[in-house]
């Protein structure tokens, strides 16, 4: 009898669940949040932008929260200063030009050291993607991403929602550039006027959900493939039903990154992105990041630049958000900047509010008792940029 050959299985095993982030406190990527647990962080925001700073500095009076940054920052670094002792925390900054770290100390060994030194979290700003997930592996402190490298810019992305949510009107799924506009009363929408909208327009929305952001458009123009700000919003918004389109030229916006996730296309043409767009954030050309790429900048801002012109022929109703810093003349005009359909400086406001549930969080393991936003399994990334 002639023995019948056996037929070969393939088996490919499990991947196993990722160990990070280790501390529930720990906020390394938007993926570490639910959409439930984005709704808990926003509606936490607003309740403790709103609580009696006198009451509210008892939160997490004197517990210690070090600012590890080893790129230079304005609006991140001062709001998390901010926001950490608007709840009684105490802080100390360490960067890399005023400490060992410039005497060649590894990450590993400054975070060891902030943490014998008392330090009970760690909000880190570093020019290597990654750096959060080593950082908190060695500490096994709460860590905060505040930016890593070309990765991600988690605290961005979710301060760009609850700005986008202050100008959306929940009945009609429709932007309006003042609806949250404090600097200029006389603006405000007619439903804010009306007592329709009582204050920001996000105090309408009791939840957030994966239909939050249906029937949205958000384009985001500029230096896509060096930004971490991009990254994290792409991660974000089409979870919750948003449609992201990336524009800018292919020097700057791999085709490749129409793959990075469901509810991403590319536009090259800024004008055609214009005209389907309820929101529009600009992004710099991050000129430290440019090594061996030929861009002509006059032909770039020809093509992207958001003037007020443009704005006006084919997004007149847009609202326009921009992470900064501005390079006033490049990517975006100071007549847009500075114009009533900019809600840049309300980005900036918006930081400090996220920033402080993201802090408490981090020291409360969950923020008072609330479970862990972590989602249970997270799909590996397909595609995206390198």
């Amino acid at each position: 009898m002639t023995p019948t050959a056996a037929r070969r299985t393939l088996f490919t095993p499990p991947v196993p669940a990722s160990p990070f982030p280790y501390h529930p406190g720990s906020l390394l990527s938007v993926t570490d949040l639910t959409v439930e647990g984005v709704s808990r962080l926003l509606a936490r925001a607003t309740e403790l932008e709103n609580h009696d700073p006198l009451l509210r500095d008892h939160i997490l009076a004197k517990r210690r929260v070090a600012l590890l940054f080893y790129e230079s920052s304005t609006r991140t670094r001062t709001s998390f200063e901010l926001a950490s002792k608007a709840l009684g925390a105490d802080t100390t900054l360490i960067s890399s030009l005023s400490s060992s770290i410039e005497k060649g100390e590894s990450l590993k060994d400054t975070g060891l050291t902030l943490r014998a030194l008392g330090a009970e979290a760690i909000i880190l700003r570093h020019n290597s993607s990654g750096a959060p997930w080593l950082l908190e592996e060695a500490t096994r402190l709460p860590v905060i991403n505040a930016g890593d490298g070309m990765h991600e810019h988690p605290t961005q992305a979710l301060l760009d929602l609850r700005t986008i949510l202050a100008h959306l009107d929940p009945r009609t799924k429709t932007c309006h550039p003042e609806l949250s506009n404090d600097r200029h009363p006389e603006r405000s929408h007619p439903a804010a006027r009306d007592g329709a909208v009582e204050g920001p327009a996000f105090s309408n929305f009791r939840e957030i959900t994966s239909e939050t952001l249906a029937g949205v458009t958000i384009t985001i123009t500029g230096d896509i493939l060096h930004s971490r700000v991009a990254r994290s919003n792409m991660l974000l918004l089409p979870r919750l039903g948003a449609r992201v389109l990336l524009c800018g030229p292919k020097e700057l916006l791999p085709q490749q990154a129409a793959g990075a996730g469901p509810g991403i296309e590319i536009e090259r043409d800024f004008d055609a992105a214009l005209r389907q767009s309820q929101i529009v954030m600009m992004l710099r050309i991050q000129a430290e990041r440019l090594a061996g790429l030929q861009l002509d900048l006059d032909e770039y801002k020809a093509a992207y630049q958001l003037t007020g012109q443009r704005l006006a022929a084919h997004a007149p109703a847009a609202v326009v958000l921009h992470p900064g810093p501005i390079i006033r003349g490049l990517e975006i005009t100071a007549g847009v900047a500075d114009g009533p359909q900019s809600a840049i400086l309300e980005q900036v406001t918006n930081g400090v509010a996220i920033r402080m549930a993201v802090v408490e969080r981090a020291l409360l393991a969950g923020g008072n008792g609330a479970p862990a936003d972590r989602p249970s399994s997270v799909e590996p990334q397909q595609g995206g940029l390198a």
